[in-house]
């Protein structure tokens, strides 16, 4: 008999293995060493394991722990700020974003983690600078995480309509090297939980010395580049007023775009782009709900899948989508696909979990490690209680209904139990790696402060939420 640290004894599992989601009936799962050391029929799995722990997951749902291959969690402090209105960076999150102190980024990063933990996610895809206090935060409560550090060279500052931005080589050279030092710092920490990525935020906010740059030494690190890419009307102007040409087709001609470029949104990329794109190897992330309530659009996630790409999600920042909770971008993603090609049979919610699993963990390069339930896979897993009204009642015959009613139903508090690298974070709703009262009470301090230090600049601006404020809609 072999020895293992928990063996969890499953009424039903969702591998995410094959072409499909994988399911098995009356099977198990040891975890021995932060691993996964088998799958087996249960009677099998008891007479081959011993361990001090049996899990007993009867009325639940074992699925490999959700990716959110894309996330601002330090936006955490500003969420609901800037919903609803047309000029979202420069009317809706500036000035919010301009009272925002360090400590409250961080306190807001807890509070997405947090956040994204309690609704299923095991890998946190966070992006942006100023990292360091996300990435203790990360390592601290045991979450994966595929960090990109943001490098930007453009001015932080308002521009005017058809204004390029001024490139500042002293602020690019400072975000690179504070990239270059948290990749020396956190890359392949605890063997490999943590990924340091490259990311530049995107095409139009650097040089092309530095764009060059930052290739090179990615390459050189081995890692991969995330980048926005495509991600609006501004990103095509400053593209096309300063080098005639749009991000995708630059990028390719210096050879940006291959298996270790990670592009998200592409919300205004074309069809020949977005071939481009697929079949250079690159990766999208696409986030549905975000690019939804920003723009009102829908990205080529259908055409980027079609091509050849890999695809998978992310949730963004909570000033535009309000909520770090893979269930909710699997329901969007599906929703919004359907109403966009008129055609129901779009984005079925099979392949929407795909997308949050396996396919985010290819797309994101870390799919030898996580994103579906295999012998030698690190054990991020999670359990779904399945004694909740939106997951009633169980259908297993003639069809299983579980899957469609995790896509389109569920809330995110069915999550009972998170695990990464067999270390449990969550079990029975209770987090047991962090204090949420406390990230709540310490991040409504910081949220207070920002709001009385930005009203001066939000009632200048006049934007659409302050005349709802005025006119008591808000």
């Amino acid at each position: 008999m072999k020895n293992a640290d928990l063996l969890i004894k499953c009424e039903h599992i969702y591998t995410m293995e094959g072409e499909g989601v994988g399911y098995l009936s009356g099977h198990g799962v040891a975890v021995a060493g932060g691993k996964i050391a088998a799958v087996l029929p249960w009677a099998e799995l008891e007479q081959a394991y011993t361990a001090p722990r049996t899990i007993n997951a009867e009325n639940k749902v074992l699925l490999p722990g959700f990716i959110d291959g894309h996330m601002h969690t330090g936006h955490g402090v500003l969420r609901g700020v800037a919903q609803d209105i047309a000029n979202w960076m420069m009317d809706g999150v500036a000035p919010f974003e301009r009272q925002r102190s360090p400590e409250a980024k961080t306190a807001g990063s807890k509070l997405a983690i947090a956040e994204a933990v309690m609704n299923g996610t095991t890998t946190i895809g966070d992006d942006g600078s100023g990292m360091a206090g996300a990435l203790a935060f990360i390592d601290e409560i045991g979450a994966r995480g595929n960090v990109s550090i943001r490098i930007r060279e453009a001015a932080v500052r308002s521009y005017r309509p058809g204004e390029l931005y001024e490139f500042d080589e002293a602020l690019g050279q400072k975000a690179l090297d504070e990239c270059l030092a948290l990749y020396d710092r956190w890359h392949g920490h605890d063997d490999g939980r943590i990924q340091i990525r490259f990311g530049p935020q995107g095409a139009d906010f650097l040089s092309l010395p530095l764009l060059q740059r930052v290739r090179e030494l990615a390459r050189e690190r081995k890692t991969k580049i995330h980048m926005h890419l495509s991600q609006g009307s501004r990103e095509t102007k400053q593209m096309t007023m300063r080098y005639g040409k749009k991000a995708i087709p630059m990028l390719a001609e210096l050879g940006y775009l291959d298996e270790d470029f990670v592009g998200i949104h592409l919300t205004d990329a074309t069809a020949e782009e977005v071939a481009i794109a697929a079949g250079a190897g690159a990766s999208m992330i696409l986030c549905s709900a975000s690019i939804g309530v920003i723009d009102g659009e829908v990205p080529p996630a259908k055409e980027y899948l079609d091509a050849g790409g890999r695809v998978g999600l992310g949730s963004d920042q909570a000033p535009g989508n309000n909520c770090h909770n893979m269930i909710h971008e699997m329901y969007t993603t599906a929703l919004f696909n359907k109403i966009r090609f008129q055609d129901p049979e779009i984005m079925p919610a099979w392949q929407v979990l795909r997308l949050a699993t396996i396919e985010n963990a290819k797309a994101l390069g870390i799919d030898a490690a996580t994103g579906s339930i295999k012998a030698g896979k690190d054990a991020d897993l999670i359990l779904i209680d399945l004694h909740h009204a939106s997951l009633s009642p169980l259908l297993t015959v003639p069809m299983r209904n579980f899957v469609p009613n995790l896509v389109y139903s569920a809330r995110g508090d069915e999550v009972d139990t998170v695990m990464v690298k067999g270390r449990l974070l969550m079990e029975g709703r209770k987090p047991l790696t962090f204090d949420l009262d406390k990230i709540l009470a310490e991040v409504q301090g910081f949220a207070d402060e920002i709001g009385a230090l930005a009203a001066p600049e939000f009632e200048k601006i006049d934007g659409k939420n302050a005349r709802y404020m005025k006119e008591r809609k808000l």
